[in-house]
């Protein structure tokens, strides 16, 4: 991934959105969204696949947890023997690891520079992880936007997109609707003007190359490879979210959509140890996303996704 979007319980409708844009070199072989198993006794993921080195950018399991990573750009630490930064998200999905174990393990692994944003929602937790950072940071209900740098950094392209997906929760009462003016938004061709535009270490014209929320290079090499929403939508009293993922070509042409709808997902948290999932929601060919109920009434109240972090006691006097 290098732009995305994610938001959490700001709005009752739709309390977890994602919008995303991964941009890779065409050459690299890639598979589009599905269900696919990492390996025996891991769970099965659901998101695109790098066929590469076998990992993914986005993905989240049946039982709950979902994440997604980003390169750091930083061309002056970069090491062509480190392993791959897709293997992040698979191993977050397994579930194998305690939460701090999962980060240690992680940070001494020899990953190139990555932020990585990793929820369990059967506990109600969400982190963001840096290479560049000592320790995660909890993410609470809020928008975030996250691109090559730290999160929330004041890049034009996040701050822009962050700005089009609030307009959108509010402008927006159905998945169709959302849909479309999220896929609007990642798709905007836009150069920052200059004075905007943030030093990483590339030249001039790539930074400005960059800028925009869709890339393509003027040789076609490089640019934006797929585009991945994650809609989540309060129907009554259940939830059910929609995964859609438009794939383009170097070529340009018709965008290629796939959908997956997953009924009560993501799952309620709990204070007991989390629960194996239920089975998962099946991948389509579409042309046009569908909305799939009522809103949630204005009146009713509702549960947030994450739970609320409880607060510290103070230690009495002499401990």
């Amino acid at each position: 991934m290098c732009l995305v979007a994610l938001a959490i319980d700001q709005s009752r409708r739709f309390p977890l959105v994602i919008a995303a844009n991964r941009d890779e070199f065409f050459k690299r072989p890639t598979a589009r969204l599905a269900w696919w198993s990492p390996g025996a006794d891991r769970p099965d993921i659901l998101g695109g696949r790098d066929l590469e080195a076998g990992g993914t950018w986005l993905g989240l399991t049946a039982a709950g947890r979902l994440a997604f990573v980003t390169n750091v750009r930083d061309p002056s630490r970069q090491d062509p023997q480190a392993p791959s930064r897709g293997d992040i998200v698979p191993r977050w999905l397994s579930g194998e690891l305690q939460t701090d174990r999962f980060w240690m393990r992680t940070a001494l692994a020899g990953y190139n520079g990555f932020n990585l944003v990793a929820a369990d929602f059967q506990r109600g937790e969400c982190f963001w992880a840096s290479s560049h950072e000592v320790h995660p940071v909890r993410l609470e209900r809020g928008l975030f936007g996250l691109s090559n740098g730290r999160l929330d950094a004041p890049w034009p392209k996040v701050d822009l997109l962050k700005a089009r997906v609030d307009a959108a929760l509010s402008a927006s009462d159905t998945v169709d609707a959302l849909g479309s003016r999220l896929f609007e938004a990642l798709g905007d061709r836009t150069l920052a003007d200059d004075a905007l535009l943030p030093s990483t270490g590339v030249s001039p014209e790539w930074e400005k190359l960059l800028s925009a929320a869709f890339i393509r290079t003027p040789d076609g090499s490089y640019g934006t490879r797929c585009s991945t929403l994650v809609i989540t939508e309060r129907v009554n009293k259940r939830l059910v979210t929609h995964v859609l993922e438009r794939t383009y070509a170097a070529s340009g042409g018709m965008a290629l959509l796939r959908r997956s709808t997953l009924k009560d997902w993501p799952p309620r948290y709990s204070e007991a140890p989390p629960a194996e999932a239920s089975a998962q929601g099946s991948v389509d060919e579409a042309d046009d996303p569908s909305n799939s109920g009522a809103a949630v009434p204005r009146k009713t109240r509702v549960r947030s996704l994450l739970k609320p972090e409880r607060p510290r006691r103070n230690r009495p006097a002499g401990d």
